[in-house]
Parts: structure tokens; sequence; C-alpha cells
């Protein structure tokens, strides 16, 4: 057999290996099917969410708080989370997205789609609140060397003032001195 027909072999034998495995349950491993499906619910309605008006999400706000209020569960966390975590929503809250998260991102349970989604949107909102902690004190440490220059232009143009004005009082003194000169000359006797 040549190189090329092992290769064929060898493809075929893995694509049936995969296709007999895709079928196996794993006994200790949670059958996961509902939660892919509500990861994908939570996608839809975060696709619905970023295109409402501003009265719409104000409403999908007041409704999910009274959903996670009565009922805790990842779900509806989730989905709090991602009404929250909205760029550009009028009701977006990174903060209090990232506190209802935090707690199904960082617990060591086993992976689920849910959990999995959970770190996802935590580790995105923390880079992003990040992100804009440094844009902001970038900003203000910008403030600040303006002001600062702001200051040293309004020193310089005081310091020039001061010089002005006593170049005029220097000059002043050469006028009364240059006329005191020529009193003491015009008053001593002129010699013949």
């Amino acid at each position: 057999m040549n190189q090329t027909m092992i290769c064929k072999c060898f493809l075929i034998a893995i694509a049936l290996l995969l296709a007999g495995c895709a079928g196996l349950q794993i006994p200790n491993l949670p059958h996961s099917e509902p939660e892919e499906r509500q990861v994908i619910q939570l996608i839809d309605y975060a696709q619905r969410i970023a295109t409402a008006s501003a009265e719409e999400q104000r409403r999908e706000l007041s409704a999910s708080n009274q959903v996670f209020a009565r009922d805790k569960d990842a779900m509806s966390r989730l989905r709090l989370a991602l009404l929250l975590a909205t760029p550009g929503a009028s009701v977006h809250d990174a903060a209090r997205a990232a506190s209802l998260l935090e707690p199904l991102a960082t617990s060591g349970d086993a992976a689920s789609p849910l959990r999995s989604l959970a770190r996802l949107l935590y580790a995105q909102l923390n880079e992003r609140m990040s992100e804009q902690k440094r844009a902001s004190q970038s900003r203000e440490q910008l403030e600040a060397r303006k002001e600062a220059e702001r200051t040293l232009r309004e020193q310089l143009e005081a310091r020039k003032e001061a010089e002005r004005t006593l170049r005029e009082q220097l000059e002043a003194l050469k006028d009364v001195e240059r006329t005191i000169l020529q009193r003491g000359q015009e008053s001593q006797p002129r010699r013949k």
C-alpha cells in the first residue's frame, strides 16, 4: 500500500470511530442538551435586546428583575446579566452584570454550557471594565497635564509681565539718572 492509501484508511477509521462515539452517553456526565438549548435562547435574547428600543429595554429590565427576584437560578441570572451587559443599552450596568455573573463564572462546578457562557461574559465584562478604567485614568492624567500646562503658561505670562514692568522701571530710572546728570552739568560753571 502506498502512503496516500494508508492516509485515507486512517482518516476513514477516525471518522468511523468519531461517529460511533457520538452516540455514547458517559454515565457520570449530566446530559446537557437542555442547557445547550438555553444557551441558544440566551444568545437569541441578547440579539433581540441589542436592537430593542430604550423603552423596550427598560420594560425588559423590570420584567427580568422580577423574575430574578423570584427565582435566582442560572437562567434568570444570565438573562438579567445579558441585558445589563449589552453595550449601548439604555439600561447598561456592567458592574451589576459582572456581579450577577461572578457566582456562575467562578464556581468550581463541572463545566456546563450555561457556566461556559457565564465565564465568557464575565471575562469580557471584566476586560471591558479594565479598559474603561485605564481609559478613564488616561483621561484624568491628560486633564492633569493640561491643567499643569495652563498653570505654567499663566506663570510664564506673569513673569513676562513682571519682566516688562522691571524694564520700564529701569528705563524710567535711567531717564531720571540722565536728567540728573544733565542738570548737574548745566549747574557747573562753564570754563572759558
